[in-house]
């Protein structure tokens, strides 16, 4: 007897940044938290994929008195749009990011 499992494929990073991205998109302005449930991540991996976007100018962090959120600068928004449109082609030809 065969038994067919199916093996989970690991997400790339350009897919992980995807789902950080698009949950704070959804959110307006997210805290970790939320993020890290909504992306399915570790909170010590999503702390060093929140500094790598930071760098790039693709998200700001607010501070709003005890609380720290997330949100999209302009760039962001438009690095978001463009990694949809990206992810929308590929799922059209049977690929994912």
């Amino acid at each position: 007897m065969v038994i067919l499992v199916e093996q989970k494929k690991n997400r790339s990073r350009v897919k992980i940044y995807l789902d950080i991205l698009e949950t704070i998109e959804r959110e307006d302005k997210a805290r970790l938290t939320r993020i890290m449930y909504n992306a399915n991540i570790p909170y010590d991996r999503l702390l060093k994929y929140i500094d790598e976007l930071k760098q790039k100018d693709i998200i700001n962090e607010v501070n709003d008195g005890d609380n720290r959120y997330y949100i999209l600068t302009d760039k962001g928004k438009e690095f978001v749009k463009e990694l949809k449109k990206i992810d929308s082609f590929l799922r059209g030809f049977g690929l994912s990011l």
